[in-house]
């Protein structure tokens, strides 16, 4: 058989099984245990004779989506807040890490641009930062407390603050994923650049080590966060640009669904972020060792959970749907 006739004759069936993946209703163990038989020997077919094809990937994506159902009747009591974070949001992440990764590298890119042009030109970290920034990290330098930006506000208002401000930069740059996912891609550009202006003028100042002790504190959570909030733009671009077996309307949706929930894993990074930068980071005159592993905690738990860990849950979906 063909790969059209085997799309032909099986089609109906995996759209029943993909509402009743969405459904809000219970099915039967029995009824879910005979879908999962199903599905994953359409996988194997598909494999076997189709390899390259989109229609191997789509039935992968509804043997992982049964296997949750299979997962959450197997459970005496649901705990769905823990199977999110446990289960769900790591699979998301695999299945979206190919726009983090671009993300990441737009972000990288942009950073060494606005190293490079601050660099080169003296009145660029001025262009980007503005006048009255640079001129108050100026005087706080002359008076021997360059990071006296962070002590300005009291913690509480300004946790808050940056908070509030953290998640509208995330939310514009993810909702800006419409416009084709370029608006995300410029909305990631701006903040690397600054970024980079940012370390450059202080590398200028002798300052580069200081400042990235400083600013690291909090800004490993905060940073990576954005890149995670520019994957979900991508993720929103994406189903307007490759509808791929959909209409265009029900990719754009079921893109926006994706990327929302991308976006809300990084809320509590934000808050964490906030918490460091108004209560901790403020504390310039700490020990060096509490600095650097407050800094190492952060990147460890970033690359755990964002790059090992969905890995590994994903591969273990992925084999028992083998089995």
């Amino acid at each position: 058989m063909n790969e059209i006739t085997f799309i032909e004759r099986n089609t109906d069936r995996w759209k029943e099984f993909e509402s009743l993946i969405s459904s809000k209703f219970e099915a039967s163990p029995d009824k879910i245990s005979e879908l999962f038989i199903q599905i994953t020997d359409d996988l194997a077919y598909a494999r076997t004779y189709f390899p390259k094809s989109k229609v191997a990937g789509y039935l992968n994506y509804l043997s992982i989506n049964v296997h949750h159902k299979i997962y959450k009747n197997k459970k005496v009591k649901s705990n769905r807040f823990a199977e999110f974070w446990l289960l769900d949001y790591p699979v998301l992440v695999y299945n979206s890490r190919k726009y983090i990764y671009y993300s990441l590298l737009i972000f990288i890119t942009a950073i060494v641009i606005g190293a490079l042009s601050s660099a080169h030109d003296a009145n660029f970290v001025r262009l980007i930062l503005g006048d009255q920034y640079v001129n108050m990290t100026l005087e706080n330098i002359h008076k021997g407390d360059p990071m006296a930006v962070y002590k300005q506000m009291n913690p509480s208002g300004m946790f808050l603050a940056i908070t509030l401000n953290n998640l509208w930069v995330a939310f514009r740059t993810a909702i800006f994923g419409v416009f084709l996912s370029i608006g995300s891609a410029l909305s990631i550009l701006q903040n690397g650049i600054m970024v980079g202006a940012f370390q450059s003028f202080f590398y200028q100042k002798g300052l580069l080590w200081e400042s990235s002790l400083t600013i690291f504190l909090h800004g490993t959570y905060e940073l990576f966060s954005i890149v995670i909030a520019g994957a979900s733009g991508f993720v929103i671009g994406s189903g307007i640009i490759f509808p791929e077996s959909y209409s265009r309307l029900e990719s754009f949706k079921r893109g926006v669904i994706q990327g929302v929930k991308l976006l809300i894993g990084i809320v509590p990074l934000f808050i964490i972020a906030a918490f460091l930068e108004g209560f901790i980071t403020r504390l310039t005159a700490s020990p060096l060792a509490i600095k650097i592993s407050i800094i190492l905690f952060s990147l460890f738990t970033i690359l755990f959970y964002f790059f090992i860990y969905p890995t590994f849950i994903t591969k273990k979906l992925k084999n028992y749907g083998r089995n």
